[in-house]
């Protein structure tokens, strides 16, 4: 691990440097922390539904939270996000409901992808948030032409693409860097850098000292940001952000982090991963130096967070009760979604489909209702 040249504002203590920190409000802090504390929260609790075999799969981000949260607060309403599969707080700060986000790992007829998708796979276009990819890398080369898109149009817009180290080893990130620098569009690559590219340390996947520097190669600039600062991923982020929307070009972002849990509930770390080094970066928690800096800045107690995370908590708890209460989706949604509208053979298909399901056995129309 090389911090060199990383920029960090507040450090684990939750001491700060008063000349870099930006200027954000009071509200707009103790958002970007609640946030934090949501996600948290959230990983714990699908986790858990996970382990009871009540949903499939999930992906959580525990020690991650920072650079999703500080990212998301940099871009405006209008850019366009191309994540990987581990940015829920990207998603929840641009105004993905609760309730739709957790009855994605359902499946059920809440689920905007009417349970076609993975679990952890959503998607959401009132906030153009694009919708998740499994295969590694492979969001980068759309991220990019929907720069090169808003470029030619005169469309003020920026989009940000999210990857893991392991991304950087792929063909699809050189082809999206060397486009993108080639033809200078408004992309800002955001590499989460969280050491372990499922059970492939850094170590095996680059020979270069730091992944911000392939940028170079590509004709323009890398930085490099401590990931569990959350004003830092801001600061930096922003400064991408209006770089690339003022046709200054694209920037890669390297977000030095760690992934505390397993890289998905599928996943047993402790088969591959040290516990001193798991320990050495729980030491780095981006919640705790959160908390830290507001609290030394007079903006937070321990009474307020307290009756935050209870708020928090009691939230996912109704949330998920209520989602579990859905049924599956219509069957008839199986033909929707196709076309912009049905054309005859498919409208022929689904009414064929619907009136076989009258003659099944009881038990199975009574778990697919009509």
């Amino acid at each position: 691990m090389v911090e060199a040249d990383l920029l960090r504002i507040i450090e684990p203590d939750g001491s700060f440097d008063a000349k870099a920190e930006p200027k954000l409000s009071e509200a707009v802090l103790k958002d970007g922390y609640r946030h934090l504390v949501l996600v948290r929260a959230l990983d714990a609790r699908m986790l858990s539904l996970q382990r009871q075999g009540r949903i499939g799969f999930y992906v959580p981000s525990t020690g991650e939270e920072a650079l999703q949260v500080g990212s998301a607060m940099a871009l405006t309403k209008d850019d366009w996000i191309f994540p990987a599969y581990r940015e829920p707080g990207c998603a929840l700060w641009r105004g993905f409901p609760l309730d739709r986000f957790i009855a994605q790992c359902y499946g059920n007829a809440l689920d905007l992808s009417k349970g076609r998708q993975m679990p952890s796979h959503y998607a959401y276009r009132p906030s153009n948030y694009v919708t998740i990819s499994s295969p590694v890398g492979t969001q980068i080369p759309p991220a990019v032409g929907a720069a090169w898109a808003a470029k030619i149009r005169g469309d003020p817009i920026v989009t940000i693409v999210y990857f893991g180290d392991g991304a950087t080893s792929e063909g699809d990130f050189h082809a999206g860097m060397n486009f993108a620098g080639v033809f200078k569009t408004p992309t800002v690559f955001f590499c989460k850098n969280n050491q372990w590219a499922i059970s492939v340390p850094l170590a095996r996947q680059t020979a270069s000292r730091t992944l911000a520097e392939k940028a170079r190669a590509y004709g323009f600039e890398g930085v490099r940001v401590d990931g569990n600062d959350l004003l830092a991923v801001y600061a930096a982020t922003k400064a991408a952000v209006d770089k690339a929307r003022g046709g200054g070009g694209p920037t890669m972002i390297e977000a030095l982090t760690y992934r505390i849990g397993p890289h998905s509930s599928s996943d047993d770390p402790t088969r591959y991963r040290p516990k001193e080094e798991v320990e050495h970066w729980q030491a780095r928690d981006p919640l705790e130096r959160m908390r830290r800096y507001l609290h030394r800045k007079g903006l937070a107690s321990k009474e307020w967070d307290e009756a935050l995370r209870k708020e928090l908590e009691d939230l996912i708890t109704e949330t998920v009760q209520r989602v579990e209460k859905a049924p599956p989706p219509p069957l008839e949604t199986l033909f929707t979604d196709v076309y912009a509208e049905m054309p005859p053979h498919v409208r022929e298909q689904m009414e064929a489909f619907l009136a076989s399901g009258e003659r099944r056995r009881p038990e199975i129309v009574d778990r697919f209702p009509l």
